[in-house]
């Protein structure tokens, strides 16, 4: 689907804005984790991977792929044998991981307050 730059204002609570599709990436499961890193510094394939702990293979290269797509992760293909790939962030994927950096933070504070919270709430009689 192509945008027009001059077309309505985006919205994304509406479901055809394609918006909600970059709200969905960047707040990904592991597109989140892989901002955060590439914030830190650039990394190789196999050092990100690492890095953010859990995420297989298959899936790392699949959120690259969709964050470089969307403008947000520049690729480097160096012509070097072995082959070697840098990721690193655009100035557009720098703003993204700033506001996903803070998202993180607060929710590595706050995490204490959330596990009170489900506790409170599992320990509720449930309704029959």
């Amino acid at each position: 689907m192509r945008v027009s730059l001059s077309g309505p204002p985006a919205n994304v609570f509406d479901r055809m804005c394609p918006s909600r599709g970059v709200l969905e990436h960047v707040t990904s499961r592991w597109g989140v984790l892989v901002l955060g890193a590439l914030r830190e510094r650039g990394y190789r394939f196999s050092e990100l991977r690492r890095r953010v702990s859990g995420v297989s293979e298959k899936m790392l290269a699949q959120t690259l792929q969709t964050l470089e797509r969307d403008g947000f992760v520049l690729r480097e293909a160096h012509p070097v044998i072995p082959p070697r790939v840098d990721y690193s962030l655009t100035p557009l994927g720098r703003e993204a991981a700033e506001l996903v950096a803070a998202l993180a933070h607060w929710s590595e504070q706050r995490v204490g307050s959330v596990v009170a919270a489900r506790e409170e709430y599992d320990g509720r009689p449930t309704a029959p």
